[in-house]
């Protein structure tokens, strides 16, 4: 048995308070042993602002070494070349990896977590089925129920009886009941005014929990949980569980009645396998599934969410979005159904406003990818096989020589051309929706799904941001606001 001394207790006193003494002014302090993950852990409170300080004091690209013998080194980059060198130039020699496929297994075998070939054919069969004009019309006119059906009566109920909403938890619910019926053709209900208890949603946020959490966990620990199913990795199992097994029973009843039900996604897919094609198997469009509700629920929920708090604390802002709904109505008492789609495709303020907003607010704040081979980045950076490289969505929008000085700022106009038009800016600078061949399949109807919701909000109701609440992003794999976003809304009228 080791026993220290007072001698031996004071020496490693002094070797820690030596080393923060050296390093206490750098930006990612590396420690004996630890490497730099104490610098990780102390400042996770604040995570994405602190890897953005620690990439704007490193040029835009630092190294990341973990504690000794793990073999741990990451890359982590904010600089729009590198990003454009791994998403596009350079996209073979980039993929997922190893260690990415090993923390991202509740994706499954989808789209997201796949490479090569796998991600092509998964690419290809939704591309196929996203393109057919039906789908499109089928994903308005459901997007479009679910408002006024759903979320509008939430809201109205809210006005009479003066209750205070959480935002965030609103369009959450919103957007996962809404991706369940585009995709599955059956709607959850998890968004009324009673609020009830989401089993299917909660069963799905616990797989995106564990992903985030296996990120930050040494490999070998979040291994072990699994083995032993203690902690995060037990409850990702048991919940995993009770979402496979409701997304099967959804799969195997639409099988039963094939073709004698309504478009959506799953059924499509179904479809595209007819005329002596190899059928798909169930475990597929489950992955796909859970990768698609993925794809339409956490983003589109965190996207929404932090307009409609910018938007609320611009005035400004809000009218100038309202005074562009009013003048493309069909009649200054329309509805705002009336818009429709062209009229949405008309809002070039909302749009940029929208623009700005996910530019500071990413959904997904960060992406890492796998080098296959040796490579050099453009900003000079050696890289060697199987290196993870992260690259910071929430830091390549504050970039000062993208977007300039006032990059901190939430301005709209910054979008708008003199002739009034949208001004195009290469993905692997405004990435959002991510860059290159894998940039976001979804990204035209994100934007359609979340104006319309935007409009039916602002065109019926003024949102008034709860005083005294704290409002910072949370650190997890999607950027939520970290205590949801309390509002009163007040009916208002054309």
């Amino acid at each position: 048995m080791v026993v220290f001394g007072i001698g031996e207790i004071l020496l490693i006193i002094f070797i820690v308070i030596y080393y923060w003494r050296l390093n206490k002014n750098k930006p990612m302090m590396k420690w004996p042993v630890f490497g730099m993950l104490p610098s990780i852990f102390y400042n996770m409170s604040n995570n994405h602002d602190h890897i953005n300080s620690v990439l704007k004091q490193n040029g835009g690209t630092f190294i990341f070494e973990g504690p000794w013998l793990t073999n741990m080194k990451i890359v982590y980059t904010s600089d729009p070349m590198n990003v454009q060198h791994i998403t596009s130039t350079k996209f073979e020699n980039y993929g997922k990896g190893k260690n990415f496929r090993e923390i991202f297994e509740p994706l499954g075998e989808g789209i997201f977590r796949s490479d090569f070939d796998a991600w092509k054919y998964n690419r290809t069969l939704l591309h196929s089925v996203f393109k057919q004009e039906n789908f499109k019309v089928f994903f308005y006119k459901t997007t479009e129920k679910k408002i006024d059906s759903c979320l509008l009566l939430f809201l109205d109920n809210a006005c009479k009886k003066g209750l205070q909403v959480d935002l965030q938890d609103v369009f959450r619910r919103l957007t996962f009941d809404n991706t369940c019926s585009v995709v599955l053709g059956f709607d959850p209900k998890c968004l009324s005014i009673e609020l009830p208890k989401a089993t299917w949603e909660s069963a799905f946020s616990q797989g995106i929990k564990t992903i985030f959490y296996r990120h930050y966990k040494p490999r070998f620990l979040w291994k072990l949980q699994k083995w032993l199913q203690i902690g995060e990795e037990k409850k990702y199992t048991e919940n995993q569980k009770i979402l496979d097994q409701a997304l099967y029973e959804k799969i195997e009843s639409k099988r039963k009645i094939q073709g004698q039900q309504q478009f959506d996604v799953i059924n499509a897919l179904m479809n595209e396998m007819k005329d002596g094609k190899d059928p798909i198997d169930d475990k597929f469009l489950k992955d796909t599934t859970i990768n698609l509700l993925a794809a339409g629920t956490d983003t589109i929920s965190s996207g929404l969410t932090w307009f409609l708090w910018l938007v609320a604390t611009h005035p400004f802002v809000e009218a100038k979005i309202l005074e562009e709904i009013k003048e493309n109505l069909p009649s200054r008492e329309g509805n705002w159904k009336c818009l429709g789609i062209e009229g949405i495709n008309k809002l070039v303020y909302l749009h940029a406003a929208l623009c700005e907003s996910l530019r500071l607010y990413p959904p997904v704040p960060f992406e890492h990818k796998s080098s296959l081979k040796p490579d050099v980045l453009p900003s000079g950076h050696k890289i060697k096989s199987n290196t993870m490289i992260v690259y910071s969505l929430y830091s390549i929008g504050r970039v000062e020589e993208i977007w300039g000085e006032d990059c901190l700022e939430f301005k709209p106009e910054r979008w708008i051309s003199k002739k009034g038009e949208i001004i195009h800016v290469p993905s692997y600078k405004f990435i959002a929706f991510n860059a290159g061949p894998r940039s976001c399949l979804g990204k035209e109807m994100s934007f359609i799904e979340m104006k319309m919701i935007i409009v039916a909000i602002l065109l019926n109701y003024h949102i008034h941001v709860v005083e005294g609440q704290v409002v910072k992003p949370s650190i997890s794999l999607i950027l939520h606001m970290k205590h949801g976003l309390k509002v009163m809304v007040k009916k208002i009228s054309i």
